[in-house]
């Protein structure tokens, strides 16, 4: 945990390097405004500044909590809190939601002046936060409602699952996952998502039009088409499409079309992301996840009754909950590899939506949106080839357009 700590320290430090250029990179240089430059520059470097502090305090936190023994400390005390809420403490599934209860609190309270900070300081500072103190708490609240209401039966359901499973218990495990995965999606955009923001169709005229076009030239299954109200909440923009089958269902953020005037510039943003779908990356990017949920939970079961694994930790039980959490910890740099390779193929799958989009018709209008998003959000115009390689699932700016530029050259 330390060793990635370091690691990814050195990355950031090569990040802030790149980002304190006074300069913009060639290619940009008179596609995008001095002006632009500076303001990015200077929320690149705030939030870098702040990542330092955040990421700091956190390996010191984490590393106190295992140090002094604070998981086992925490689950021996639940059995005392099970008993005086006239539970039987000796009920796994109890003792489990009273720990979980426990630390979710504990992580709450230490991560919110973080959230405060970064949402009405940094991002009010560069005018990115349109929320009220008020909508923020609203938000934690109904989050943390969400939470409770969905938290129990699932947490109920692996540990039951665990226990009975016997030699099989990574498979019924990973298929228990996948039908809860595939139910979140179903029900996330229907009754999830509007308790946050407020969906209403895209009213009828020429960008509307254009979209539909777009869609039934690609037999793309579009059943309805939305803008969500992102500006209540924040300045930056998005797009993405969603459902099953065919019932799909696209939505704009209302801050994507107040700031691309031009509308060929949203519709060459939809034409990316109906790349991704003709393309059929989502289904390879869902293939991939559940092939590597299912080998993490088979190393599960190789080390679930390793009496020497929790006891290392300081517990002198097995709690299922325990297990997943210790196991998880113990193969965290693989964590990090497997992440490093998923952001390579997205990257990967990037560069073919982008020419999806131009061989459309849309290079020109997706070029300049993809400008445009980048002046809007204040996106880092420098960046380090280490540190973007290895964090960013989109590749920088430049190497997009420069691929949009090859493909024409190509094409011509």
């Amino acid at each position: 945990m330390i060793f990635m700590y370091f690691f990814e320290t050195f990355l950031d430090i090569r990040q802030l390097s790149a980002l304190k250029l006074p300069r913009l990179p060639p290619p940009l240089v008179g596609v995008v405004s001095q002006e632009k430059f500076e303001k990015a520059r200077a929320y690149s470097l705030d939030k870098s500044h702040f990542h330092f502090l955040h990421a700091f305090v956190t390996i010191i936190e984490d590393t106190a909590i295992i140090v002094v023994g604070a998981l086992p400390w925490l689950w021996e005390k639940t059995g005392g809190i099970v008993d005086k809420l006239g539970l039987d403490p000796s009920n796994e599934i109890y003792r489990t939601l009273a720990f979980l209860a426990l630390t979710t609190i504990w992580s709450q309270v230490t991560e919110l002046p973080f959230s405060l900070y970064s949402t009405f300081v940094i991002e009010a500072r560069h005018g990115f936060n349109k929320q009220t103190i008020w909508l923020f708490f609203k938000d934690l609240l109904v989050s943390m409602g969400l939470m409770v209401v969905l938290g129990p039966p699932v947490v109920a359901a692996i540990i039951v699952i665990v226990q009975r499973s016997g030699p099989y218990l990574a498979i019924y495990l990973w298929a228990f996952i996948l039908m809860l995965s595939l139910l979140l999606m179903a029900i996330y955009p229907i009754l999830i998502a509007p308790l946050f923001n407020k969906f209403t169709p895209l009213p009828g005229g020429p960008l509307r039009e254009k979209i539909e076009k777009l869609a039934a030239s690609l037999r793309f299954p579009l059943k309805k088409l939305f803008v969500i109200d992102g500006s209540t909440r924040s300045s930056h923009s998005n797009a993405y499409m969603y459902g099953f089958w065919n019932s799909k269902r696209i939505v704009i953020y209302d801050t994507l079309i107040q700031q691309c005037k031009n509308e060929d510039e949203v519709v060459a943003v939809i034409a990316h992301e109906l790349g991704h779908w003709k393309l059929n990356h989502t289904m390879y990017s869902f293939i991939a996840m559940q092939i590597l949920t299912l080998l993490q939970f088979g190393g599960y079961t190789l080390v679930r009754n390793s009496k020497e694994l929790f006891e290392s930790f300081g517990f002198q039980t097995q709690p299922v909950l325990i297990g997943l959490i210790l196991f998880q910890d113990a193969i965290m740099p693989l964590h990090h590899l497997v992440s490093f390779g998923l952001n390579l193929v997205s990257r990967a799958f990037e560069f073919q939506a982008d020419a999806f989009a131009s061989k459309l018709g849309y290079r020109i209008p997706l070029r300049a949106g993809l400008i445009k998003l980048q002046e809007e959000n204040l996106s880092a115009m420098n960046t380090d080839p280490w540190y973007s390689a290895y964090h960013y699932s989109h590749p920088p700016l430049v190497e997009r357009l420069a691929a949009l530029d090859v493909g024409e050259k190509k094409d011509s």
